[in-house]
């Protein structure tokens, strides 16, 4: 599971206090300083998705989220990793469901600079059971966050994303934002007494760190999150806590040292509600139930 681990602490260390990773590399003092159509049309584009929206937690990285019914005086909705919980990791089967919470989140602006303190009303939902997601309620309105931050919640994607797209992993945490494209779906992805269903793969690109979890997966071309950044292998363990491994419908296993994965959130859609609801029963709703 992504949360801040011993290496990513120890990174930090080396860059310097209170440094967080680099977000870009020094260009090479031999390298061209053209610019081309093409880099034009790669930075619009890659400008398209920032940090506004994204949250930090004591522990992981997160998003303010809203579906495509959500209206502007709703409570917000953070989300997050199931992972992420302040009470530890539910257990395998476990689903936790509006529970009393005030914990805190960060705001971040289009800079990543912290703009406000949210606070959650309560756990709407958590589980690691066939997902890995978490969602808080806040005590603010989207339209409260949008009048006194000028911030826009995220929207979740209402379909299931495609193979090859174009994909930004923001983490709140780190400050970072990390480029890549879907690799490929994961029929059943174990990590120790976990699973979790389809799950998305990423390409390489995306190396992410302890402290990544909960970060919105966004489709460049959408601007939507389609998945909640979760894990990755590590070590090279096999169904290991940390080191996930992959498994077919044939039962095969696959292990895949340094590559790291996500899980889809188009599933939450219709799950949401008027004022924010999270509703198990919804026509649609096929998120675990207690």
């Amino acid at each position: 599971m992504r949360k801040p681990l011993l290496g990513a602490l120890v990174a930090v260390l080396l860059l310097g206090a209170g440094a967080a990773p680099a977000t870009a590399t020094s260009r090479p003092a031999n390298a061209s300083t053209r610019t081309t159509e093409a880099d034009r049309t790669t930075q619009i584009r890659a400008k398209a998705v920032d940090f506004a929206g994204t949250v930090a937690l004591s522990n992981c990285s997160g998003s303010v989220v809203r579906v495509p019914g959500s209206q502007p005086g709703d409570p917000a909705l953070v989300l997050s990793n199931g992972h992420c919980l302040e009470s530890g990791f539910p257990g395998a089967g476990e689903v936790v469901v509006d529970q009393r919470s005030t914990r805190t989140f960060g705001l971040l602006n289009s800079a990543g600079s912290r703009v406000a303190t949210l606070r959650a009303s309560k756990l709407s939902y958590a589980t690691m059971t066939d997902t890995d997601i978490s969602l808080y309620q806040l005590t603010s309105t989207y339209a409260q966050i949008q009048s006194a931050y000028g911030i826009t919640a995220l929207e979740l994607n209402a379909t299931r994303p495609v193979r090859g797209s174009a994909i930004k992993v923001v983490s709140g945490y780190w400050n970072r934002i990390y480029t890549c494209a879907i690799d490929g779906f994961v029929y059943r992805l174990k990590e120790g007494e976990w699973t979790w269903k389809d799950s998305i793969r990423y390409t390489p690109a995306c190396d992410t760190i302890g402290g990544t979890s909960g970060s919105p997966v966004i489709d460049e071309a959408t601007g939507k999150v389609v998945a909640v950044n979760n894990t990755g292998n590590e070590d090279g363990g096999r169904c290991t806590l940390n080191n996930p491994c992959e498994v077919d419908e044939n039962g095969t296993v696959t292990v895949r040292q340094g590559i790291n994965y996500a899980e889809e959130t188009y599933l939450i859609v219709p799950c949401v509600g008027t004022g924010s609801r999270i509703d198990l029963n919804r026509a649609g709703c096929a998120l675990p139930k207690p």
